[in-house]
């Protein structure tokens, strides 16, 4: 992979997310950037550059926002549900699902050339879980919009410094560390990351050359921080 140092112009809807906000964080450290433009359902209070814009939408009405959408080349997507139990299966798919297919609709209209998605491990079309399914299904309608790139980042289970979700996730917190040896050839792949990292890769990513379609799990989400920090220092 090879970097790019042509400025940028990016279009993202999730920034206000625990992964969301690590990318936002990378993202504004960065000085070739000419256009970055973040929509959500809640505006970020504190960033003052004169290259982000900031607009409050509908994630549910795409032709309310793709306006906002035309004259970027680059799309990340991180919006979904944080407690996907928590809540019917029908508002998972509307928000996990459809919003973020009308999203990618409507960046591909706009010609956004690149699309990132943050994911999940295990998704398939076909698999006997109704999340992962769904997430395995958005995957191909993404793949038949025949973006010029396409990046889909698969981590497992993604340690956040603070306990968001309650005691599954204490649980989580404690145990992902201490079977992280354990998970060694193909089973790397579940190995838990953490936020920082997952948010850092998936901008990083970005000024990297990658593939047209690339899957991405936790070997590359370290490779990518590691051959952007080696572009830094050369």
């Amino acid at each position: 992979m090879t970097n790019k140092t042509n400025p940028y112009s990016i279009v993202m809807l999730g920034a206000t997310g625990a992964v969301g906000s690590e990318v936002l964080k990378t993202l504004l450290n960065k000085k070739n950037i000419n256009r970055l433009t973040l929509l959500g359902r809640t505006p970020i209070s504190g960033i003052n550059k004169d290259n982000v814009y900031q607009h409050k939408i509908n994630v549910s009405k795409p032709n309310n926002y793709q306006e906002y959408i035309w004259g970027h080349e680059i799309a990340i997507c991180t919006l979904g549900v944080g407690e996907p139990s928590k809540i019917s299966k029908e508002e998972f798919l509307k928000i996990d699902k459809e919003a973020v297919l009308d999203f990618a609709k409507a960046c591909k209209k706009a010609g956004v050339r690149h699309f990132e998605l943050l994911a999940s491990v295990g998704i398939s079309p076909k698999s006997r879980s109704f999340y992962l399914r769904a997430k395995g299904e958005l995957v191909e309608a993404l793949i038949a919009l025949k973006f010029n790139r396409l990046s889909i980042f698969q981590p497992s289970m993604i340690l956040t410094p603070t306990n968001r979700y309650g005691i599954a996730q204490a649980i989580v917190l404690k145990v992902f560390p201490l079977i992280k040896p354990l998970l060694i050839g193909n089973m790397r792949k579940y190995r838990g990351v953490p936020v920082s990292i997952l948010g850092q890769s998936i901008a990083e990513n970005i000024f990297l050359a990658g593939k047209d379609y690339e899957i991405l799990h936790w070997d590359q989400f370290y490779s990518i921080i590691d051959q952007s920090n080696k572009t830094k220092n050369h």
